[in-house]
């Protein structure tokens, strides 16, 4: 699937379903390789492979193949972006590897009692107050502002990401 060859995928689908290998397992294999190689490119490739292992679960064999063969073309053949999966790798090794910083006190939780003497949540900008629902301010910890952890690929779906994020930034109100 990784390759981007159905004929490939679906091959080895019919062997490891020839030699017996549980439905399960190759779901599971399905989903994430659904997330992991092709991501934001085609954000619905896991929702198919989701349902598909929902569905071969409860359905069994034998036409569990027929679903599993539809999740398996269906990602095989979808765009590939790794971009999501490479941005929570390096916001874990940030987290392994920098001091942890708190939440900016705006973000802050602020619907208890004392979270105002705290000053929680005041200076918080609310997106939906703001043109296209976005507003410049911050929202990583301090030392952190200038980090970027996911960088959409112009592949599929993940292009229209990558230039609504470019477009929102570019248009926000200053505050």
């Amino acid at each position: 699937m990784r390759g981007s060859d159905p004929d490939a995928a679906v091959y080895y689908l019919a062997r490891m379903l020839y030699a017996g290998e549980d439905i399960k397992f190759i779901a599971r294999r399905i989903m994430i390789c659904a997330s992991e190689d092709v991501g934001n490119a085609d954000p619905q490739a896991l929702v198919v492979a989701v349902a598909a292992a929902q569905a071969a679960e409860r359905i069994g064999l034998p036409e569990a193949q027929i679903i599993l063969s539809q999740a398996v073309t269906y990602v095989a053949s979808a765009p590939k972006s790794n971009a999501a999966c490479n941005a929570v790798f390096e916001a874990l090794e940030a987290v392994q590897t920098r001091k942890t910083m708190p939440v900016p006190v705006h973000l802050q939780d602020s619907h208890y009692k004392g979270a105002a003497k705290l000053g929680h949540g005041q200076g918080y900008l609310y997106a939906h107050d703001f043109p296209n629902h976005y507003v410049k301010q911050q929202y990583l910890p301090d030392g952190m502002e200038d980090s970027v952890f996911y960088r959409p690929t112009d592949n599929g779906y993940e292009k229209t990401i990558g230039d609504h994020l470019k477009f929102i930034r570019e248009n926000a109100d200053e505050t």
